[in-house]
């Protein structure tokens, strides 16, 4: 399997449950193919998916493949069905078996050359003056992928991403969030993606356990949009 360093961790997840290798990329379904590439003839691919809904299954096509998934998702539905359940509470038997994942996604518009050297100087000061605190959480963990280092605030080591360059910075929190600060490559602004987690008993709790975590990143939203 493969996600991106973008994609929910429950993939990393799912791929762990079933002791199948999940290889880790930046975003973009070109560096998913570029893994299946090298790993052709040595290990099957099954599948692949990043966080703004691409999903591919097999290798046939490679890229992200709205046709084969929407085919796979009805295929589930059917065995749900037949099996006197539904989709719905398939998706909560995975969230209680694995965890309960919530993801969002913030887009702060930057635009002309002012917004180019305000987007640069937003990285620049991640990288200089790294936060220890965001919304009440202790940082635990920097991933800077244009340096390809992985710092550990408490002991101070690092180790490398072992991934391509880019200009991408992630933090790992005390609570369990994870936050990614991205510049588009694309388009005059910067992307923040937010990541969370936690344990459910079942369908009892599923809708407060979800609301929680909704709360949660509205507060990191606040902290880095806003703060």
């Amino acid at each position: 399997m493969c996600s991106t360093i973008v994609t929910s961790e429950l993939m990393d997840s799912i791929a762990e449950y079933f002791g199948v290798k999940c290889y880790v990329t930046l975003t973009g379904f070109k560096w998913i193919a570029d893994v299946i590439r090298r790993k052709e003839g040595v290990e099957k691919f099954i599948c692949g998916g990043e966080e703004s809904y691409g999903f591919m299954i097999g290798d046939a096509v490679r890229d992200k493949d709205g046709v084969i998934t929407s085919g796979m998702l009805c295929e589930v539905a059917a065995w749900a069905l037949h099996n006197g359940k539904s989709f719905y509470e398939i998706m909560v038997e995975m969230y209680t078996e694995l965890g309960l994942y919530r993801e969002a996604l913030v887009s702060l518009v930057k635009k002309g050359k002012d917004g180019a050297a305000e987007i640069s100087a937003i990285m620049d000061g991640y990288r200089n003056d790294t936060p220890k605190v965001l919304a009440g959480s202790e940082v635990l963990e920097v991933r800077d992928y244009q340096t390809g280092q992985i710092k550990d605030l408490k002991s101070g080591r690092s180790r490398p991403t072992g991934i391509p360059g880019s200009n991408v910075i992630q933090f790992y929190l005390a609570d369990g969030s994870k936050v990614t600060a991205r510049p588009s490559g694309t388009e005059p602004k910067i992307k923040f993606y937010f990541s969370l987690h936690t344990e459910i008993s079942g369908m009892a709790d599923f809708e407060e356990k979800k609301a929680e975590l909704d709360g949660r990143i509205a507060e990191l939203k606040e902290a880095f949009v806003n703060g």
